[in-house]
């Protein structure tokens, strides 16, 4: 039975509406503000001069919740030519109210200290390579954000023979209860030396022990150790999100279902609707990728990217997900070459398409487009039809637009 979750826990620390599309409403402070004052005012904290309001405005650019995660997933495979081979996703449990909590891990190279600032700011990219997905700097704040109210995020990099530890908070919730006029990112960093873990304070003392005091007490973590606790099944260098406060539906629901499947994430209020005519259409249909692909994380990241990685692995839930080229999943497949008509001073250009039906034809009445750009699934459109079962694929490659 799925969970109905309060609205405020005991403690104060989410907000009173945990619906995505209601949050971006005014909330009133449930905790003292001069408690966060001093510290916020006079501390050397990392700004970006925003309101915390935008946070949430720039996040309604995913409107769906698998558009976000697919996010997350596109940062660790920019991370494969530093070492990455797998993204874990799963889920874990918040121990201060027992909600769930979603957490992403990479391999990848992980973020130094200003590697890590650089993330939680706003419009700052590093990523230059034609071959990368995400560009702008924007993605991160945008996708987490749309799937819950908060996050933190646990780094360990090594950079010139020096190991460092980052934790740095993004708290939607923080940043309203005490009513920030600006965007407040609290950061905690640790040097590792000889195998010992030592503050690394780059500000003052009393910056980093303010730091600290607010990420223990607006985070699913209670103390220093619990913090660095998160760093132990990291190998030498990777990240770690952990997204808690999961945004609900308008039934009180957690939006990404964790129950029905223990291998999968669902979406709980997408894809029941099969369309279908007769039982035995309605049973291929619920069971085609072309219809779980809408509410199963599994069948979309499945599909997410053309061509299959060769040591890199998507880990959902503690098992991989197999990747399927839908190329291979068609008879009678033609590939034709499209030209759109560009004006005449424009660059000419070209594209492969596959064409075909789908393996499930005639009784699967479905006609749909899947269009990839640098490797990645951007649009993925299925339509019924009873009289057609034409099954298309797109493939774009680079053709001046990000």
């Amino acid at each position: 039975m799925p969970a109905v979750m309060a609205g405020v826990d005991g403690g104060g620390r989410s907000l009173d509406c945990r619906s995505f599309w209601k949050a971006g409403a005014s909330e009133g402070p449930s905790v003292p503000i001069r408690e966060f004052h001093d510290a916020l005012e006079t501390g050397d904290f990392d700004r970006a001069r925003v309101h915390p309001k935008f946070l949430h405005t720039n996040a309604t650019s995913h409107k769906w919740a698998f558009g976000a995660i697919s996010e997350l997933l596109d940062n660790a495979v920019d991370e494969i030519c530093n070492g990455a081979t797998f993204i874990k996703v799963d889920k874990s449990t918040n121990t201060k109210d027992n909600s769930p909590m979603l957490v992403f891990q990479d391999d990848g190279g992980g973020m130094d200290p200003e590697g890590v600032r650089q993330c939680m700011s706003l419009g700052f990219s590093t990523k230059k390579s034609k071959t990368t997905i995400g560009q702008y700097g924007n993605g991160f704040k945008t996708s987490t954000m749309r799937l819950g109210a908060d996050a933190i995020v646990f780094t360990r990099a090594i950079r010139e023979s020096k190991v460092t530890l980052s934790i740095g908070l993004l708290s939607y919730t923080f940043l309203r209860r005490t009513m920030k006029d600006d965007i407040v990112v609290p950061m905690l960093d640790f040097e590792v030396q000889d195998g010992q873990i030592a503050p690394l304070v780059y500000g003052s003392q009393g910056d980093w022990d303010s730091s600290l005091k607010i990420i223990l007490d607006w985070s699913p973590f209670s103390s220093k150790e619990e913090l660095l606790q998160q760093f132990e099944d990291m190998d030498s260098h990777g990240t770690k999100v952990v997204i808690y406060n999961l945004w609900m539906n308008d039934d009180g629901l957690l939006e990404l279902d964790f129950d029905d499947d223990d291998e999968d994430i669902l979406l709980r209020d997408q894809g029941q609707n099969s369309g279908a005519s007769t039982k035995i259409q309605k049973e291929i249909i619920q069971q085609h990728i072309s219809h779980r692909l809408r509410f199963s994380l599994r069948a979309y990241s499945s599909i997410l990217y053309l061509k299959k990685f060769e040591n890199f692995q998507i880990i959902l839930r503690g098992k991989p997900v197999e990747q399927i080229n839908i190329a291979n999943e068609l008879k009678f497949k033609k590939v034709v070459t499209y030209k759109p008509q560009v004006a005449h001073d424009s660059q000419v250009v070209s594209v492969k398409v596959d064409i075909g039906f789908a393996k499930e034809a005639p009784v699967l009445g479905i006609f749909g487009i899947n269009v990839y750009h640098k490797n990645r699934l951007i649009m993925s459109r299925v339509w019924p039809s009873k009289n057609t079962v034409l099954v298309i694929k797109l493939l774009q490659y680079n053709l001046g637009w990000n």
